[in-house]
């Protein structure tokens, strides 16, 4: 038996701002190119969306909760980006809605939206496997692991900093500049 599903209001920012210290708030960016392909080359694709596994193995929307004490909506929402993507940099002109829920946890949710060009949301995909905390969201499942059989090596991670990431905003030469920071 699942769980009920909070109700969820739309509230405008502003009135998301006034909130007092008993609300969270969390940011997420829906990130999106129009796509003139064909998935297995029949079926039209219109547009593709930067999707990621969340904590609970669920596809959501990259972001996370802001804590309004020490960042603004936008500040919070690259911060979490830059940890788990890189290189973007959303403004308050690509919110887009605020919805809460009331209950137990106070919580409101905060949209925004961008539409890239497909070589740039190509750019965006590539620089998170490279982004500080890739892979950390979602783990292996808690509890013991059997001993590790020969030699493991972690995947390799540009540093943090380094490169493109280190800019709020797109490489001009997109996806092809990541080819020659791969591993061999």
């Amino acid at each position: 038996m699942s769980a009920a599903v909070p109700e969820l209001k739309q509230i405008s920012r502003v009135e998301a701002m006034r909130l007092g210290p008993g609300w969270s708030h969390s940011c997420h960016a829906m990130l999106y190119a129009a796509n003139p392909g064909q998935l297995f080359g029949r079926i039209p694709m219109r547009f593709s969306v930067l999707m990621q596994m969340r904590f609970d193995g669920l596809l959501g929307f990259p972001g996370g909760f802001v804590d309004r004490r020490f960042w603004s909506l936008e500040d919070g929402l690259n911060r979490v980006l830059g940890l788990g993507l890189g290189c973007l940099r959303l403004t308050e002109a690509d919110y887009l809605s605020s919805h809460l829920t009331e209950g137990p946890h106070r919580v409101v949710a905060h949209l925004y939206a961008r539409q890239l060009t497909l070589e740039q949301l190509h750019a965006v995909e590539i620089s998170a496997v490279h982004s500080r905390d890739h892979g950390l969201e979602v783990g292996p499942p808690p509890g013991p692991r059997p001993p590790p059989q020969g030699l493991a090596l972690a995947p390799w991670k540009a540093p943090m900093g380094a490169g493109a990431c280190a800019s709020p905003t797109l490489h001009p030469k997109g996806p092809s500049r990541w080819l020659s920071q791969l591993p061999e």
